[in-house]
């Protein structure tokens, strides 16, 4: 059995974790890296390196959203708007993963 704490952190505890100790962060990173790290390094004008391991990648998403501004609303704490801001390589949905749900008549 588990404490409240425990049950607490429990959800944001891989979330938080550094990729250099990832279990499998030595692996080919995965498709939504891919295609994301690929539409950053776009709009940030650099070169794509395909070759980067899932760690490596989500290093680099990281740092790509710091120099386009994706990713902003996510780090001071706010609801993005879906556009870019979660970073497939750490946690979470990618754009265009997001679901609409509607409640009620329209």
């Amino acid at each position: 059995m588990t404490d409240k704490r425990t049950q607490a952190t429990a959800d944001s505890g891989n979330m938080e974790k550094d990729p250099d100790d990832w279990v499998t962060g030595d692996e080919p990173m995965t498709g939504a890296q891919r295609s994301y790290l690929k539409t950053l390094s776009e709009e940030a004008h650099v070169d794509f390196d395909e070759q980067l391991t899932k760690a490596e990648a989500s290093r680099r998403i990281d740092e790509l959203q710091q120099k386009t501004g994706r990713g902003l609303e996510r780090q001071r704490g706010r609801v993005g708007d879906g556009e870019g801001t979660t970073n497939p390589g750490s946690a979470g949905a990618g754009p265009g993963d997001e679901a609409t749900v509607s409640i009620g008549p329209q």
